[in-house]
């Protein structure tokens, strides 16, 4: 959905409201553990990024809490407008503001995992989604070395008409996110995580 105004309070209950039945609607690209499953079919996009965001369990409780605040998504022109638990079934509500539209686009998150070592989830787009795909944001604590490492992997192609028309702007904006999400998740960890 695009406008040239923000959703004010009301519409976007409604608008939530209305997706609450969305169902994920993609075929299955990744896998929340082991990423990428076989070659993208044609016409689908395939993203990777890591960051390591430092080292000790300190560095991974403090990703791990900025995580639950959907932190990775507070970018000034992304967040994420209903704050949902990260569990599976839950419905993900991303606002974005990008070539002076503002849009809100839906995914419903289909895996996800908390343990002592790794934090995150998978998500896949609904049929309300301007793209169509799967994209993982995993944590992950490397007891042996230490290091704490942020993940984003996506595999996407556009579905909406205005996201092909504009596709190498999509991507460019697909390429932003992960850039500004890798840097939020480091200021947090920075800002947070207590010296071991």
């Amino acid at each position: 959905m695009y406008r040239l105004t923000r959703l004010a309070g009301t519409t976007l209950e409604g608008l939530m409201e209305s997706a609450t039945d969305a169902q994920p609607s993609s075929p299955t690209l990744l896998a929340l553990g082991g990423g990428l499953i076989g070659p993208p079919p044609s016409g689908f996009a395939h993203d990777l990024s890591r960051t390591i965001l430092g080292y000790g369990e300190s560095v991974f409780r403090a990703g791990r809490e900025a995580f639950k605040r959907w932190e990775p998504f507070e970018l000034g022109w992304v967040r994420v407008a209903n704050s949902p638990m990260i569990v599976a079934g839950e419905l993900v509500a991303v606002e974005a503001h990008t070539a002076f539209v503002w849009s809100v686009n839906f995914s419903r998150i289909t895996e996800a995992v908390d343990t002592s070592v790794r934090f995150g989830f998978l998500y896949t787009t609904t049929r309300t989604h301007v793209e169509e795909g799967q994209e993982r944001f995993v944590i992950e604590y490397d007891v042996a070395s230490g290091r704490v490492s942020y993940l984003i992997e996506a595999v996407s192609r556009p579905r909406h008409f205005l996201a092909r028309i504009a596709y190498p702007y999509s991507r460019a904006v697909q390429h932003r996110f992960a850039r500004d999400s890798h840097r939020r998740m480091l200021r947090s960890v920075l800002e947070t995580a207590k010296p071991e």
